[in-house]
């Protein structure tokens, strides 16, 4: 990631780590989330989430040289704002954001045996993630932004959250811009290819006398092609009052007769003569 990239991320880091959660069963939820990483473990690592540990503990947790001496959580009977503070608590312990490249990623490092369990209670707030080993541990992702844009919204993403999600739309107008301008550009090539081969086709009936033998739609097509090369298949039909599809075929007539010399002219029937009956 870029440094603006992780500047960024560290900002939604703080911004969520500062929520303050109201209720005691919540900051209960948040605790266990966290686990019992040491204080020391964690400042060493992330400051801000050293600074939430300290203010669960001031506020009524009990210490025993942990972090925090939370009872386990019962994900299962827990109410759903409960649940949301578990997985804050999981995420700032366990988790990971990144912005890379354009695309938003986030992952839950976990133990092995936790990782499936951990996506199971995701699917349970609608909030499907995979998970797989990774050297001994178990890695839970998200690639979709929007699903990552929900769950950090729901777990007290802010302002920062907004920076991320505004250049998410960014990146997204900035791709289909490129590949509008891209398709342009081809569909511009192919016309410009076209018309130039249909100009010499004309010229090459025109030369031998060909052209003034085909249907009416097809010399009059033949002239409003030569008079506006650079018009497209449509306005060309615009300005006949023919249909698109009379004009496409025209000008496919145009091309295959010189492809093909002597195409649209009838043969001569070979006529043997008779045998003479006095023989």
């Amino acid at each position: 990631m870029s440094r603006s990239e992780r500047d960024l991320v560290a900002a939604l880091r703080a911004e969520i780590a500062a929520v303050d959660p109201s209720r005691a069963c919540d900051r209960a939820a948040e605790s266990a989330g966290l686990g019992g990483t040491p204080v020391r473990t964690v400042a060493a690592r992330r400051s801000t989430v050293a600074r939430l540990l300290v203010r669960l503990r001031r506020s009524g947790s009990r210490s025993s040289g942990t972090a925090v001496d939370a009872p386990p959580f019962d994900w299962a009977t827990a109410a759903d704002y409960c649940r949301t503070a578990w997985l804050r608590g999981r995420f700032l312990a366990n988790g990971s954001l990144s912005l890379a490249g354009g695309r938003t990623h986030l992952e839950f490092v976990v133990p092995l045996a936790e990782a499936p369990e951990l996506a199971a209670r995701l699917a349970q707030v609608g909030l499907p993630a995979s998970f797989r080993a990774r050297r001994g541990r178990g890695v839970v992702t998200w690639k979709s932004g929007e699903t990552i844009g929900t769950f950090l919204r729901r777990i007290g993403g802010g302002a920062a959250l907004l920076e991320v999600e505004a250049r998410q739309v960014s990146r997204a107008l900035r791709g289909e811009l490129n590949r509008v301008l891209n398709a342009e550009s081809a569909n511009l090539q192919r016309a410009v290819g076209a018309a130039g081969r249909q100009l010499a086709a004309i010229e090459d009936l025109e030369a031998d006398g060909r052209l003034r033998d085909q249907p009416y739609v097809v010399r009059v097509v033949a002239a409003a092609r030569r008079e506006t090369p650079e018009a497209t298949l449509g306005e060309l039909a615009e300005r006949l009052a023919l249909h698109r599809s009379a004009v496409q075929r025209a000008l496919e007539r145009i091309e295959k007769l010189t492809l093909h010399a002597g195409t649209g002219r009838r043969r001569r029937r070979l006529v043997r003569p008779a045998a003479d009956a006095h023989l």
